[in-house]
C-alpha cells in the first residue's frame, strides 16, 4: 500500500485520494485508463497516467501522459463603451520570464483560480482584489482550455462593463499573496494595437480583447470601417 503523500496519507493541503483522479473516466469508449501515479503534490498536482487508447484503424496502444492539475480559473475583460477604454493588468510571470519573455511584465485581464468559488463568485472577487473595480453584469464568452497538452485548467471567460464609479477600491492584488499588480486602464484602440505589436502576448487576453473587438463592445483600427 502506498503511504505517499496526497495518496493516502494527508499531503501539506490536507488533500488525499490525488492518485484517484482520472481512474472512474468512462465517457469515451476508445480510452481506458489503466495507472494513474502523482509525481509531485505541491500547491498544485502532477500526474502521470497510463492509459490504452484505440486509434482510426482500431489498434490498441498504451500511452503515459502527465497532466498539472492547477484547478479552474476565470478572467474578464472590463470595458467602458462610452469613453471607448479598458482595464487591464500588468505584473511579473517568471514562466513567461525564463521561456523568453524581455522582463516577464506581461499585460493581461484580471484573472484567478475558482478556488472553492463558483466562476461569476470567483471572478468578481479577483476584478475587485486586481482591479479595484465593481463588476456589474457579466457576460460568459467561453470556457476555454488554454494548454490541453498539458494542464487541465479551464478557464471561465467574461467580458463586462464598468464606468469610473464602479472603481471603488486601488486595485494591485493581495501583498500577503506576493502579489504586485499595476492597473492599466488603455484606450481600446491600443490594447489592440498592443497585440499586433507583440505588447500583449497572453493568450486569454488576444482572446477577450478580440472577442469584444469582433462583437461590437470594442473598436480597433481593423474593426472601423
Amino acid at each position: 500500500m502506498t503511504t505517499a503523500y496526497g495518496t493516502t496519507e494527508p499531503d501539506s493541503r490536507g488533500r488525499t485520494g490525488l492518485d484517484r483522479v482520472g481512474r472512474n473516466l468512462d465517457r469515451n469508449p476508445d480510452v481506458v485508463v489503466r495507472d494513474v501515479e502523482v509525481t509531485s503534490d505541491g500547491w498544485h498536482v502532477l500526474r502521470r497516467t497510463t492509459f490504452d487508447v484505440r486509434g482510426t484503424d482500431g489498434t490498441w496502444t498504451t500511452q503515459q501522459r502527465e497532466t498539472y492539475d492547477r484547478g479552474n480559473g476565470a478572467a474578464v475583460l472590463p470595458v467602458d463603451r462610452a469613453r471607448g477604454t479598458v482595464l487591464l493588468t500588468r505584473q511579473f510571470r517568471f514562466p513567461a520570464y525564463v521561456n523568453d519573455h524581455p522582463d516577464g511584465m506581461l499585460v493581461e485581464v484580471a484573472a484567478g483560480l475558482l478556488d472553492e468559488d463558483d466562476p461569476e463568485t470567483a471572478i468578481r472577487r479577483e476584478a475587485l482584489e486586481e482591479l479595484g473595480v465593481r463588476l456589474g453584469d457579466l457576460r460568459e464568452v467561453t470556457a476555454a482550455y488554454m494548454s490541453p497538452g498539458s494542464v487541465t485548467e479551464r478557464v471561465h471567460c467574461y467580458v463586462a462593463e464598468y464606468s469610473p464609479a464602479d472603481r471603488i477600491e486601488v486595485g494591485g492584488g493581495l501583498v500577503g499573496e506576493g502579489e504586485d499588480i499595476e492597473v492599466l486602464e488603455l484606450p481600446a484602440t491600443e490594447a489592440l494595437a498592443m497585440i499586433d505589436d507583440g505588447r500583449i502576448v497572453d493568450g486569454k487576453t488576444i482572446l477577450l480583447l478580440q472577442w469584444a473587438a469582433l462583437h461590437g463592445l470594442v473598436v480597433g483600427q481593423h474593426t472601423q470601417s
